[in-house]
């Protein structure tokens, strides 16, 4: 087989890889729409209350699950590849450590602001503060990839340590608040949080476009810069981004664990290392994972709903074993 035969086989490799995963994704999102205490099927004869339960509940909620999905599989991919790390994650260099401090901050110092608004901005500015002083950090001291890791690994361990006071100190109503926040909690969630979405999207296509870049430095630092790469300000930009993408996610769920891990690996085990179609595929097998998450949460129990977070996990840690397991050989 010659290597245009080679090639016209991977792009239909692709093209079938990116249809199906479509597909699924179209299919998680009309079951969630349709699925929960009162069932609507079909979607064009709908009574007022049905309306009302779609479009103000369940769309925006759905959008919301989409988008974080998606916002956090990609910020796990770039990170991935940023740390030339396979286990690498959003937590890891305390991007997610930094948006619950953030929401820590307006919980208990800014109590007027204690909005489901104030809560999405200081959670924002928590991720993009930390991941701000990481580059600092980085800057000054000239670090390498490893100890980049390391720094923003303690940065992690710090913002653990000021979460952990605040249950120390926080009363009832506010302990459960935040207990169910750092569980990752999507219920309530409004066409007017949506905004972000607007910051999340430009962000997802440039990313895209930068896929040759993120390709090089799949190679190691050393063969980037001998590419014409230029390392430092290609690491600056795909942490900011990283910081935006996480720092929308938790504003808007809460902190939800794994699908930054579980995606992007399983991803790259399954298709490979072309960010071309690694950033795509990763978007929507998270945007799919954490739908499919929020719509078992709110299925599972009579009297309430689980976390999503929880559900993550409980969904994503048996298949990440399993994938391990039958690909031992991976590196």
């Amino acid at each position: 087989m010659d290597l245009n035969q080679i090639i016209a086989t991977e792009r239909v490799r692709w093209r079938r890889a990116f249809f199906i995963f479509a597909s699924l994704l179209t299919a998680i999102s009309a079951f969630y729409l349709a699925l929960g205490e009162l069932t609507i099927f079909p979607f064009w004869q709908l009574s007022d209350i049905e309306q009302q339960l779609l479009l103000q509940l369940r769309m925006p909620r759905l959008v919301s699950a989409l988008t974080i999905g998606a916002s956090l599989a990609v910020a796990g991919a770039i990170l991935q590849t940023l740390l030339a790390n396979p286990l690498a994650e959003p937590g890891i260099i305390g991007i997610s450590g930094g948006s619950s401090l953030g929401m820590v901050v307006v919980m208990f110092g800014l109590p007027w602001f204690a909005t489901p608004l104030g809560f999405m901005v200081g959670a924002f500015l928590g991720a993009l503060l930390f991941t701000l002083l990481l580059v600092f950090v980085a800057s000054k001291l000239k670090l390498n990839t490893s100890r980049l890791l390391l720094v923003g690994v303690a940065l992690g361990i710090l913002s653990s340590a000021v979460v952990t006071w605040a249950f120390y100190f926080s009363d009832d109503m506010n302990l459960r608040q935040l207990l169910y926040w750092l569980m990752g909690n999507l219920a309530g969630n409004q066409w007017y949080q949506l905004f972000i979405v607007v910051l999340v999207l430009p962000v997802l296509v440039w990313l895209t476009s930068q896929a040759s870049n993120l390709d090089k430095l799949m190679l190691g630092e050393s063969h980037a810069k001998q590419l014409g790469l230029d390392i430092t300000k290609m690491r600056r930009l795909m942490i900011i981004c990283a910081a935006l993408l996480v720092g929308s996610s938790v504003a808007l769920g809460g902190v939800i664990g794994f699908v930054g891990l579980i995606v992007p690996h399983l991803i790259r085990l399954k298709f490979g290392y072309d960010h071309r179609y690694l950033l795509p595929l990763s978007a929507m097998a998270g945007a799919g994972l954490v739908a499919l998450a929020d719509l078992v949460a709110r299925m599972s129990l009579s009297s309430g709903e689980l976390p999503v977070g929880v559900v993550t996990t409980t969904i994503g840690a048996p298949i990440f074993i399993w994938m391990l397991v039958k690909n031992h050989d991976y590196r």
